[in-house]
């Protein structure tokens, strides 16, 4: 008999979301490009006035000549705009597939394997990878942290649940590379028995990558969540 469920945890954003932009590849042509706007402005209200206005500290300043300043600056709106198509060309596209499947923690049994795919052509490096396990019977969210396979682990274990009988975590260290893939082949983030999926309200996996451009990404998955709908084997 299955433990009874408490209110339903609160459930997490699943959809992937852009986390950080790179400082040197994304802030840095920005900051040039606002810079020579700035001294734009300045030399087309110092154009305008009289001869003896810019005759006087501080408008006879003269920072740039038009002709260089109208170069460098469709030079740098140039790099934004590539930046920013470049940036779109390579980002990641996180996603998950699961099912019920054999073989994966003991061949006679059938469990719930969860794997991840990079849906992009371009090769996705992983920044960080943390799981977030929610018991049946928790108060609810707050009681529930962020840690690494171990920790996930050692909750499973304190719910009574058998590593490599009813759970495999599998951990991904930092630079670990997510192929961009065509034929969307997932890498196996965990298998659970029906145990689980009856003692454990949510197992959240989240997972930030880092793209060519150096933005990270991020998207959070409950590894439990479709094993409750899908047609479970007898």
């Amino acid at each position: 008999m299955s433990p009874r469920r408490s209110d339903p945890p609160i459930s997490l954003p699943d959809a992937q979301r852009r986390v950080r932009r790179s400082r040197l590849l994304f802030v840095a042509p920005l900051v040039l490009l606002g810079v020579l706007v700035l001294i734009l402005l300045w030399e087309v209200v110092r154009s305008n006035m009289t001869a003896g206005s810019r005759a006087e500290w501080p408008w006879r300043l003269r920072i740039l000549e038009p002709d260089p300043l109208g170069s460098l600056l469709a030079v740098a709106a140039g790099a934004v705009f590539a930046r920013a198509q470049y940036a779109r060309t390579v980002r990641p596209y996180l996603g998950w597939r699961a099912s019920w499947e054999k073989g994966v923690l003991r061949p006679d049994a059938t469990q719930w394997r969860v794997g991840i795919l990079n849906g992009s052509q371009h090769t996705a490096v992983i920044e960080s990878y943390d799981f977030r396990v929610i018991p049946t019977g928790s108060t609810g969210d707050g009681d529930a942290s962020w840690t690494d396979a171990q920790g996930a682990g050692a909750v499973l274990t304190a719910a009574g649940l058998t590593e490599r009988e009813d759970y495999l975590l599998i951990n991904f260290g930092p630079g670990f590379p997510l192929v961009g893939t065509g034929n969307y082949e997932t890498v196996l983030v965990g298998a659970f028995s029906k145990r689980v999926v009856d003692q454990v309200d949510a197992l959240y996996v989240r997972v930030r990558v880092t793209d060519a451009v150096g933005d990270s990404h991020e998207r959070i998955v409950n590894c439990l969540k479709a094993a409750r709908v899908s047609p479970r084997p007898l």
